[in-house]
C-alpha cells in the first residue's frame, strides 16, 4: 500500500528483456539508516514493483509481460526518469490518499495551461475509467496522488502546483504523453457494493444524506 506521495526521483539504467517480460534496474539516492530490501515493495511511476536485488544506489525489478502491456513500463527507456515511492509503514502519517500501485488504465495528456502559478494538466481516458473518476476525488497519476478538479465522459483536470511539478516526474510531461492512472481505491468499493446489490444502492445514499 502507497500514499502518492514521491519520495525519491530515480533513473531508468538498465532494461533487459525476459522471453516476454523484462528485469529492469534503476539508480536512486539511498535513503538514509533504512536501505531497500530485496522483496521490499516499491512504487515506479505508480507501478508496484518487488525488489529483487540492489546496491547501495541501485535497484532491480523483475516485470511480467502483462505490467508491460497495461502501463507505461512497456515504453519505458534507459536514461529516463521515473517516481518512487516505498509501502506504507503503519506508523507512517497518512498523507495523500489510498494507493494500491496496481494500474487501472493509460491515460494520454491532451492539454497543458498555467493557471497562475499553478499547472492545470488534461488527461483523456476510456468512460469506463472515467466512471471512477470524481470531481474533488482522488487519483494517482505515475504514482502523485492528485485532486480532480474537472472530470466529464472521456476527460479529466488536475491541478500541479509548483512543488510537484519540482519534486516528481509529472513536470517533464508534454502533450500526447501517455501516464499511469489508478482511480480511488475507497471508489471502487463503494462502486461494487452498489453495482453489486449488496445492500446498498444509490436511493439509499440519498436518502441518507450523500446525493446532496
Amino acid at each position: 500500500m502507497f500514499t502518492g506521495l514521491i519520495q525519491r526521483i530515480g533513473k531508468i539504467t538498465r532494461i533487459a528483456r525476459r522471453g516476454e517480460g523484462a528485469r529492469l534496474a534503476f539508480a536512486f539516492e539511498p535513503w538514509q539508516g533504512d536501505d531497500l530490501a530485496p522483496g521490499e515493495s516499491v512504487a515506479v511511476n505508480g507501478i508496484c514493483l518487488t525488489v529483487a536485488s540492489r546496491t547501495q544506489t541501485t535497484f532491480e525489478t523483475d516485470v511480467l509481460a502483462e505490467t508491460l502491456d497495461c502501463t507505461t513500463l512497456g515504453a519505458f527507456r534507459s536514461g529516463g526518469r521515473v517516481n518512487l515511492e516505498r509501502a506504507l509503514r503503519l506508523s507512517d502519517r497518512m498523507g495523500g490518499h489510498f494507493v494500491s500501485g496496481h494500474i487501472d488504465a493509460i491515460g494520454t495528456v491532451t492539454a497543458i495551461r498555467r493557471r497562475g502559478r499553478d499547472t492545470v494538466l488534461r488527461v483523456r481516458c476510456g468512460a469506463g475509467t472515467m466512471r471512477g473518476i470524481v470531481c474533488k476525488g482522488s487519483i494517482a497519476l505515475d504514482g502523485v496522488s492528485l485532486t480532480v478538479s474537472v472530470a466529464d465522459e472521456t476527460e479529466f483536470e488536475v491541478n500541479l502546483i509548483p512543488t510537484t511539478l519540482a519534486e516528481t516526474t509529472l513536470g517533464d510531461l508534454r502533450m500526447d504523453d501517455n501516464v499511469n492512472l489508478e482511480t480511488d481505491l475507497l471508489g471502487k468499493y463503494a462502486r461494487n457494493a452498489v453495482t453489486q446489490g449488496k445492500g446498498v444502492t444509490f436511493e439509499a445514499l440519498e436518502t441518507a444524506g450523500f446525493g446532496e
